[in-house]
């Protein structure tokens, strides 16, 4: 991994904060980061966060034939992914030299150390055995990866369950969990590795560093412990010498925080095994806490009923009394009026305005009904006028004369064209609607 590059200022400025016992976070030099513990839906799956350190692990198992020198023992196979999410510097599908190194120790802390009885993994002796996998993923570095790993693989490994199975001659049968309860694997001891931060060539040492501080340290020293205070694995790294009485004061350290660090886990399996039992509410949704804007539920706070009115009586009684305020009312115009202080409204303009668009309409009205009983008339003289001149042409009229008897037929004449002057008259009308309309607009504007 390509660390984040620190200044010359800031490795000062570090160098000189742990020279005076003082860390930016604040914890004295053998304080550890909070421990936080959550547990999934499935068994075998957690997150632990040691600080803004944050892994997740996922244990899983299948039957496979066992290996040709252990026939009657149980495979163990461990995982760790570094991946660009955790941090920019790493690379995914490479093997970087913290990635060999952290899967080393992880694989010499639970499986050199027998903290699993892999004899009871086996199935059928040289034929079936169960291969319990174990992934971890860093989702997140902010220092000592190794510390938490090596708390989530253990953790996932307790509070795993594999499927029960039954031999029958050489029929084997695995039972779902609707069928049978699922067993947990049978697990010795928890070993919990505690890394140590030197610098100056030993002279200063921090518990747990953080990624600034690996940044600056000269070396590591990891010490992987259980509970009865026996030693698992120690590896140094960084090319510095160590006094004996360094190592046994780091040993005395180690076995204080792998006795919290136990009994920690043991509560938070505790408290999830009986959540699963009566039923409640589990999961990585469920291990949200309240304060944060992603959370699913919210405490009902309780709410004190008693002698309410008792209290509202006092709170009126301490309270001052009201400051007696004579408002004049302002009148601006007919109809309105304005109490207190303010922008003076307009309300009485808005009337007039509206009276006069009113006159205007009456008026417009008016003049409509006059010019329809004028067409009317005018329509009803030309049916007139047609019909007498239909019933000149179906009779002819004849003159008589005593001196010359002549039959003259007079023929109609074409009644005069009305449709212009309607047309003419509809214009107009239109024209005077339009002119109005924009009179109120250019009003209602100003």
């Amino acid at each position: 991994m390509k660390a984040t590059p620190l200044s010359n200022c800031e490795r000062r400025f570090l160098l000189r904060a742990i020279e005076e016992r003082k860390r930016l976070d604040g914890r004295q030099c053998y304080d550890y980061r909070n421990v936080r513990i959550s547990f999934g839906v499935d068994y075998g799956c957690c997150i632990v966060e040691l600080g803004k350190t944050r892994v997740l692990a996922q244990v899983s198992c299948e039957l496979v034939p066992p290996k040709p020198n252990r026939p009657t023992e149980g495979i163990l196979f461990f995982n760790l992914e570094l991946s660009p999410m955790a941090a920019p510097g790493f690379e995914p599908g490479r093997q970087t030299e913290l990635l060999v190194k952290v899967n080393r120790l992880i694989e010499r802390c639970l499986r050199n150390s027998k903290c699993i009885d892999t004899e009871s993994l086996c199935v059928v002796a040289g034929e079936k055995v169960w291969q319990i996998r174990l992934d971890l993923h860093l989702l997140n570095h902010d220092g000592n990866i190794i510390d938490a790993a090596s708390i989530a693989g253990i953790v996932a490994l307790c509070h795993f369950r594999r499927p029960d199975v039954s031999v029958q001659g050489e029929e084997v049968t695995v039972y779902t969990p609707e069928e049978r309860d699922p067993v947990p694997l049978s697990i010795h001891h928890m070993p919990i590795c505690v890394s140590f931060a030197f610098f100056q060539q030993g002279t200063y040492l921090l518990v747990d560093p953080s990624e600034r501080e690996e940044c600056v340290m000269d070396g590591v020293l990891v010490i992987a412990m259980n509970k009865h205070q026996e030693i698992c694995t120690i590896q140094s790294s960084g090319g510095i010498m160590l006094v004996k009485d360094q190592v046994l004061r780091c040993s005395k350290i180690t076995a204080v925080k792998v006795a919290e660090m136990t009994e920690l886990i043991q509560k938070a399996l505790e408290n999830d095994q009986k959540a699963r039992k009566e039923g409640g509410k589990f999961g990585f949704a469920e291990s949200i806490p309240n304060q944060k804007i992603t959370a699913f539920k919210m405490e009902s706070a309780a709410v004190d009923t008693n002698n309410v009115e008792e209290q509202a009586e006092e709170i009126i009684t301490k309270a001052d009394p009201p400051s007696e305020v004579l408002t004049k009312p302002i009148l601006h115009t007919p109809g309105t009026a304005q109490i207190g202080e303010g922008i003076e409204n307009s309300w009485g303009d808005l009337e007039e305005s509206e009276r006069e668009e009113a006159v205007e309409e009456e008026d417009e009205s008016e003049a409509e009904a006059f010019e329809a009983q004028k067409m009317e008339t005018e329509e009803t003289s030309t049916v007139e006028e047609t019909s007498t001149m239909k019933e000149s042409k179906d009779e002819p009229i004849v003159l008589s004369d005593s001196e010359e008897e002549e039959v003259i037929i007079l023929e109609p004449q074409e009644p005069p064209k009305r449709t212009r002057t309607q047309t003419s008259l509809k214009q107009e009308n239109t024209s005077k609607k339009t002119f109005n309309k924009r009179r109120r607009k250019k009003r209602a504007a100003y």
